[in-house]
């Protein structure tokens, strides 16, 4: 136990309760520092929150997966009784159309390799599983007013299909969950308050001033302040030895009705990632349909340098972009006249893939870089966090024999060492939100 071992986690979105959870839960006094005025009230909220397992290594795949197993009993999961609120899982399947950049066949041997089923979909197969469905090939995505945008398709298209794939309903009541369950655990949180400055006293013990004039020191930090992960980077002197950069990005998720038959008697439709128009979309209970982009390349990227600047109202240009696409894929989708849906900002890694590890000061450790890819990875993001936190506190060297995590479903081991700042980029990356 480490009654006696303050900690500040920095950032009170998913990923940050989830890890002051974990931490608590192992002994440590735990505060949290959030600027606005509650959980998960940041990227949080503007996240889509799909469900899905396809990554481009096994370590992805097996965080995605064992990440699903709490999900699907979160109440139990984080001990809330019976009359909290909590998040709910949609189990609607994911569908996964075929694109070069990430082969059905590397998935597959991942999916094998952890016990994860699948179904592969051969286009007839596609369109008779999701009625109204164009499954024609027209990668790459193009500008959506562009001529060669309504080209017609030059192939078929098939899909890769996994049944226990699906959303979480309300993202921000998830973190709100994770707070709840931290509280209970010891944790305390302090929401409306601004760190201002970071410096690290001779003694090795960080002291943080906020905006209140007040000071609260630790010998250990948790930057999971999100797209203000950089900046506090930068305030506490760290990022010298990072191989990865982090950078704020500005997306929008689009809310449309489904197109017709697309929900059936049976239940919701599936969640799809299609890379090659430059989109992906999910159902909603009631009869909507989110609809975010893919990064594709024929789009500008939205840069952020200062997160308190950007534009947290959907915009007309990336509504069309998005919600054409989908229209291009279901042609039978209603396109509204007034674009509908949330802004956010992302905290991008030069990789898409998210930093879990300690840094080059001592006692300082991140969780920085989740892309928008990994609300649906913070149950074990928070268990990662502090089991780096505790090895690398009692003297592990992370760096040189990285901190190794075995699966409470599968029981296989996941290297730590995968999301560390010092590693070698992944060339097998879609280079896109999906991983």
């Amino acid at each position: 136990m480490h009654t006696t071992t303050k900690v500040v986690v920095v950032g009170a979105g998913v990923i940050g309760c989830s890890t002051a959870l974990q931490l608590a839960k192992r002994g440590y006094d735990v505060t949290v520092v959030d600027k606005a005025g509650g959980p998960g009230y940041g990227s949080t909220s503007a996240s889509s929150a799909v469900i899905r397992f396809n990554y481009s290594t096994i370590d992805g795949v097996l965080t995605a997966w064992e990440s699903v197993q709490c999900w699907k009993d979160w109440r139990g999961y984080l001990g809330l009784p019976d009359d909290v609120p909590v998040a709910k899982y949609y189990q609607t399947g994911m569908v996964f159309l075929d694109i070069d950049i990430a082969p059905r066949d590397r998935t597959v041997a991942l999916y094998d390799e952890v016990g994860i089923e699948y179904e592969e979909w051969s286009s007839a197969v596609l369109k008779e599983r999701i009625p109204g469905i164009d499954a024609g090939r027209y990668y790459p995505p193009k500008p959506v007013h562009s001529d060669a945008f309504f080209e017609d398709a030059h192939d078929n298209l098939g899909a890769l299909y996994t049944p226990e794939g699906g959303f979480i309903d309300d993202p921000q009541l998830a973190a709100a969950n994770l707070a709840s369950a931290a509280e209970g655990a010891g944790a305390q949180f302090r929401y409306n308050t601004q760190i201002v400055a970071v410096k690290q006293r001779s003694n090795k013990i960080w002291e943080l001033t906020l905006s209140d004039e007040t000071l609260i020191d630790a010998p250990i930090v948790v930057n999971a302040a999100g797209p203000w992960s950089h900046s506090l980077n930068e305030m506490a002197g760290v990022g010298s030895d990072f191989n990865v950069s982090v950078r704020p990005m500005r997306q929008e998720v689009h809310h449309v009705q489904a197109p017709t038959d697309y929900n059936s008697a049976a239940g919701l439709g599936p969640a799809i990632a299609d890379m090659d128009l430059g989109t992906y979309c999910r159902p909603e209970p009631g009869g909507g349909f989110l609809v975010g982009g893919t990064e594709p390349e024929c789009d500008p990227l939205e840069w952020i340098d200062d997160p308190d600047t950007a534009n947290l109202n959907r915009t007309p240009e990336r509504f069309e972009a998005q919600v054409l696409r989908a229209a291009r894929r279901f042609p039978q989708l209603t396109v509204p006249s007034q674009p509908k849906g949330i802004a956010g900002v992302y905290d991008v890694a030069s990789d898409w893939t998210p930093i879990y590890d300690k840094t080059d000061r001592e006692g300082f450790f991140v969780a920085i870089g989740t892309s928008g890819n990994q609300f649906k990875n913070a149950p074990l993001a928070g268990e990662f966090l502090a089991a780096i936190v505790e090895a690398v506190h009692t003297g592990h060297d992370h760096d040189n024999d990285p901190v190794q995590y075995t699966g409470r479903t599968t029981g296989q081991s996941i290297d730590l060492g995968q999301f560390s700042r010092r590693r070698i980029l992944n060339g097998a990356n879609t280079g896109t939100v999906l991983g």
